[in-house]
């Protein structure tokens, strides 16, 4: 093998490694935000874990944070909860950077 050919294995390397870890920092962030929208919106017991696996399965379904953060935006307000748009995303980013230092330190 070349020294080209080193580095460029190198590289996908990292690149796939970066993104498997970028992926488990969504789905950890997603999860986080479930927890806390059921919470927020007074979900319990069984009710709450189908609510933080609907919000999980965003990801999967591949549908982007405006989409997730209307979402939720809709359940707050059919449940009386007053939360801004602007305040969901504060807590989408403030949970993700929560999900990178999990992903990171392998903590979940």
């Amino acid at each position: 093998m070349t020294l080209f050919e080193d580095r460029e294995r190198a590289f996908e390397q990292m690149f796939a490694h970066d993104e498997e870890a970028r992926f488990r920092a969504l789905a950890r962030r997603n999860r986080l935000l479930g927890q806390w929208a059921a919470t927020q919106l007074g979900l319990k017991g069984q009710k709450a874990d189908d609510y933080v696996n609907e919000v999980g399965r965003s990801l999967v379904a591949q549908v982007v944070d405006a989409g997730l953060v209307e979402k939720l935006r809709v359940d707050f307000e059919a449940g009386g909860v007053n939360l801004s748009e602007e305040q969901i995303r504060q807590k989408m980013a403030e949970l993700m950077a929560v999900a990178v230092t999990q992903v990171r330190s392998s903590t979940w």
